[in-house]
């Protein structure tokens, strides 16, 4: 078989991640399906996301990359969250190069040519509050609602103040830069479940104490 780099079949797969399973597939009727996998992994033409997992080039899907829906894939079940979801909503004003996820699995982390993508566990219960389906680049990704991100946030960074209502006012105005009239606007009920399944209790009831003020 004429060993030509198979653009049209590349491009069907589109910009959803794919195993290595369904690459060799594709590739069943080639004298070593996973030889050429990786000869298209060299030229480009394939994005290695860790072993075993890969998407297609944008360059030769012609659709853009959802790093959300990377993250997913990743290592799951996951959403996105903390401040790359914070951001996305436009909470804060930083450029965020870590995609940070919320798992119910172990604490994990992934490097490769899209960037760093890191996963924090939670329980069971705390989990599957305030998940949102968001489209992105054509597709739909698993992401923390805004609540929901604030809460993991709080939960899972260690230099939260969460002994004062006060400094922790001063965190989100400074620190964070987030504006407190955005912060009215959430919905309390998310964070309310968030207190009661979550375990730092305190930081959260500040935080819904600044915003019933």
């Amino acid at each position: 078989m004429t060993q030509q780099v198979p653009y049209k079949e590349l491009k069907t797969l589109g910009n959803v991640p794919i195993s290595m399973e369904v690459l060799q597939s594709l590739y069943k009727d080639y004298q070593s399906p996973n030889m050429h996998i990786s000869m298209l992994e060299k030229k480009g033409l394939l994005i290695r996301l860790k072993r075993g997992l890969y998407v297609v080039s944008p360059e030769i899907s012609g659709k853009e990359l959802s790093l959300g829906l990377v993250a997913n894939h990743l290592y799951g079940p996951s959403y996105v969250s903390l401040h790359w979801a914070l951001r996305w909503y436009g909470l804060i004003p930083e450029r965020i190069d870590t995609v940070t996820s919320i798992t119910t699995r172990h604490t994990r982390g992934f490097e490769n040519s899209l960037g760093r993508f890191t996963f924090r566990g939670v329980s069971q219960e705390y989990f599957p509050i305030g998940i949102k389906s968001q489209e992105d680049a054509g597709l739909h990704f698993l992401l923390a609602s805004p609540e929901k991100a604030l809460c993991d946030m709080l939960m899972q960074e260690k230099h939260v103040p969460d002994q004062s209502i006060s400094r922790l006012e001063v965190f989100f105005e400074e620190d964070m830069r987030i504006d407190l009239e955005d912060l009215r606007q959430m919905d309390d009920n998310v964070i309310r479940q968030c207190m009661e399944a979550g375990n730092k209790k305190q930081v959260l009831t500040n935080l819904l104490k600044l915003i019933e003020r």
